[in-house]
């Protein structure tokens, strides 16, 4: 099995880019990834001694990322877990907001506000679309909260 707990996110969004991008360098992937230069030398190094990614001097001060085949191994394989967790965390939201929003019914209301935004928040939306119940922006409705990956429930 290979060796997957260090592996974070930004790794994953690292190889998946210089795949992409042949050309990228730390500068573009520093902006791409919205960090320092400095964090991206750390993972890529870290990458390199790890055996995902293979370095080539082009010329003086130009160098040339490739991933190897055992990082795009590791690359697919935390695709692959990234997409498991996605698809576990929409299921589990909307199994909880149908949950709610039966207890809203049970309520006597037909209308809900939602509060939050981002992608549960759009989960429990198209919930509430299958399930028939309004989603309005003011009024006496009871409120679900989309609180990080909770949802709360005020009625």
């Amino acid at each position: 099995m290979m060796p997957t707990e260090s592996f974070s996110e930004r790794d994953l969004q690292i190889l998946e880019h210089i795949e992409n991008h042949p050309d990228a360098t730390q500068s573009t992937l520093a902006e791409h990834l919205g960090v320092a230069v400095g964090t991206v030398n750390f993972v890529v190094r870290r990458m390199i001694e790890k055996g995902y990614i293979r370095v080539k001097r082009l010329e003086r001060k130009r160098l040339k990322y490739m991933v190897t085949p055992q990082g795009i191994a590791i690359r697919a394989k935390m695709a692959m877990i990234s997409m498991q967790y996605s698809m576990r965390l929409y299921r589990e939201t909307r199994l909880e907001a149908q949950k709610l929003l039966a207890q809203v019914r049970k309520q006597g209301y037909d209308s809900i506000r939602l509060e939050g935004d981002g992608d549960l928040a759009d989960v429990v939306r198209l919930t509430c679309l299958e399930q028939e119940m309004e989603v309005v922006r003011s009024g006496k409705s009871p409120v679900i909260k989309v609180e990080g990956t909770q949802l709360n429930l005020q009625m």
